[in-house]
C-alpha cells in the first residue's frame, strides 16, 4: 500500500486517465456499481493507496483500483478505515487486504 504524497482527488484524476472508469461501492459480500456486482472471486485490486487526514481522523481514506477478472471492467473504490470503514464479509476485507 502506497501512502501517497498527493490528495485523494489528484490520484483518482490519474486513474481515471489509466482507465479505472466505475465507481464501486461496498454492499457487505460485493462491489456493486449501477447493475454491476462482483464478488471478491470476480475482481483484483491492482494498486492500494492510503490518504490519511492532517488534522481529522475522518478524513483518513484508502484509494483501491479494482479490475474485474474477466479484464473488462476498471473502476475505483474510496472506503474509509477504522471504526468508520463499512461493515463488508470476511472474504471480501481479506480480498481488500
Amino acid at each position: 500500500m502506497e501512502n501517497y504524497e498527493t490528495t485523494l482527488v489528484e490520484t483518482l484524476e490519474k486513474l481515471r486517465k489509466e482507465g479505472y472508469t466505475m465507481d464501486f461501492n461496498i454492499k457487505f459480500d460485493s462491489l456493486i456499481c449501477g447493475n454491476t456486482c462482483l464478488l471478491p472471486q470476480d475482481f483484483e485490486v491492482d494498486q492500494t493507496f492510503r490518504f490519511e487526514g492532517n488534522t481529522n481522523p475522518s478524513d483518513e481514506a484508502i484509494l483501491f483500483a479494482i479490475s474485474s477478472t474477466s479484464g473488462d471492467l476498471k473502476g475505483v473504490l474510496v472506503n474509509s478505515y477504522g471504526v468508520y470503514a463499512d461493515d463488508m464479509t470476511e472474504e471480501l476485507i481479506n480480498k481488500l487486504k
